[in-house]
């Protein structure tokens, strides 16, 4: 089965957020992507990003779509209810959540969206970090389990300096010309590790594997930071 690309099956939604908000966020941040290019141009990838703002999922999406694929994100189902993007997370074909539920319909549309040869976006720690410093959290074992169900690795993908623009509480900033940094990372293949689904033990060590990847690209990006836009 082909890919999808960019320039498959027309969606309306997604193309109105294509040529609306992206081009405002071109044109607002200072952006930095370095390594677009390990984001297959076909095939299956599934993506596990840092969680710092409410922006992120612009962010990545943003980052995504410039590798000319098209993200899936695995989302929470608050925003599927939410007034304002409601209809706009359903019309991109995201994928709800239910945290806390046990529900494991969410990994399966997942499974079947990268056996589709689909991207699939997901922040293993579940939540914007509450970190004060900003690094990950602890992260859920979904992603690992989704990686092992598809057999597919997993391809970190970090940004720092979207923290200060959209929080939880508190002002948010929207400085013009603000960096926005993105990297993709190594794969990491988490499949052939002799570790299955069912051993808890193994899946929650590769997890930790993970968000200590994550951690490292992200405090690689935070080390080299304007850092005069660290209190703005």
């Amino acid at each position: 089965m082909r890919s999808p690309t960019l320039a498959d099956s027309f969606e309306p939604w997604f193309t109105g957020i294509r040529w609306t908000v992206f081009p405002f966020l071109r044109a607002w941040f200072e952006w930095r992507f370095e390594r677009l290019d390990r984001i297959p141009a076909s095939g299956p990838v599934l993506i596990a990003c840092n969680h710092a703002s409410y922006l992120d999922p612009l962010v990545n999406a943003y980052a995504v779509v410039r590798a000319k694929r098209r993200p899936r994100f695995l989302a929470k189902d608050d925003l599927f209810r939410a007034f304002a993007i409601r209809w706009a997370m359903r019309g991109t074909g995201q994928i709800p959540v239910a945290r806390g539920t046990g529900d494991r319909s969410p990994l399966r549309n997942a499974e079947a969206a990268l056996r589709a040869n689909q991207v699939v976006v997901v922040y293993p720690e579940g939540t914007v970090t509450r970190r004060s410093d900003g690094l990950p959290m602890e992260g859920k074992t979904g992603t690992v389990r989704l990686a092992l169900a598809a057999g597919v690795p997993i391809l970190p993908l970090v940004s720092w300096g979207s923290a200060p623009v959209w929080q939880k509480s508190g002002p948010g900033s929207l400085r013009p010309r603000r960096p926005i940094w993105v990297r993709v990372g190594e794969p990491l293949d988490v499949t052939g590790r002799g570790v299955s689904i069912e051993d808890h033990a193994g899946v929650r060590a590769l997890t930790d594997e993970l968000m200590a990847v994550l951690t490292a690209d992200v405090e690689a990006l935070r080390g080299s930071y304007p850092s005069i836009w660290a209190s703005r």
